[in-house]
């Protein structure tokens, strides 16, 4: 069985189709890139994958259990748009989290924002967009969750700030979780990854793991330019 199943999922809004078909399975311990261009499903995916929308037919299971309230606790979800308030401290947010989330590691939490030399009394609204990534990328991982689903994290952020979330995130991930790391930034992205998955209006047209190599095209940022070509 499976550690993530996703079976035939579709989704529509109105009418406009955002997943057709979609179906894919992932292991635990591996760090997956959903590829795509803007529009292409990858946040319509994360969402239902995360239990945030309702499709409206297949199935996602997480150790064979359905998505619903008891996988949410399981999950843990960074959106594309900031989500927090911005007249908050880190510490209230860091409070929010260890409130809502039993998982939650607030000593790796503090730990790594000293690292980072961020006061805890800092409000959010003077930070930089880059620090407020950072800040929220902590909270997110400092979750000891078993899917991690991340939605263009590097997609707003300066370089120094890309490098860190990248680097964040190779040395985090690996063990028993998983991460699907969404992103059309596919240089960026692909030295972390284990395996991708491209994905283009609603439907995913090609997937494979990074050990195989990429043949001709030589990297996984040609092989995508490659795919999309055809």
């Amino acid at each position: 069985m499976a550690f993530l199943e996703v079976k035939d999922l579709t989704k529509k809004f109105g009418g406009k189709t955002a997943l057709n078909g979609v179906s894919f399975t992932a292991e635990r311990g591996k760090i997956i890139g959903l590829l795509g261009p803007n529009g292409s499903g990858k946040t319509t995916l994360l969402k239902s994958i995360a239990g945030l929308l309702t499709v409206d037919s297949g199935s996602i299971t997480l150790n064979g259990e359905k998505i619903g309230l008891e996988t949410k606790k399981k999950v843990s979800f960074l959106p594309e748009r900031t989500y927090v308030d911005a007249q908050n401290t880190v510490e209230s947010l860091f409070s929010l989290f260890k409130d809502f989330y039993d998982d939650f590691d607030e000593e790796r939490a503090y730990r790594t924002l000293s690292e980072l030399g961020i006061a805890p009394s800092a409000r959010l609204k003077t930070l930089s967009k880059g620090m407020k990534e950072k800040v929220q990328l902590i909270a997110v991982t400092s979750r000891d969750a078993e899917l991690f689903l991340f939605d263009e994290p590097i997609g707003g952020v300066d370089p120094v700030s890309r490098e860190y979330v990248l680097g964040a995130l190779k040395s985090r991930f690996g063990g028993d979780s998983t991460l699907i790391i969404s992103t059309h930034l596919i240089r960026d992205i692909e030295d972390i990854l284990d395996e991708y998955i491209f994905i283009n209006d609603g439907e995913i047209f090609y997937t494979g793991k990074t050990s195989d190599g990429y043949g001709a095209a030589g990297s996984l940022d040609g092989l995508f330019r490659e795919k999309f070509r055809w």
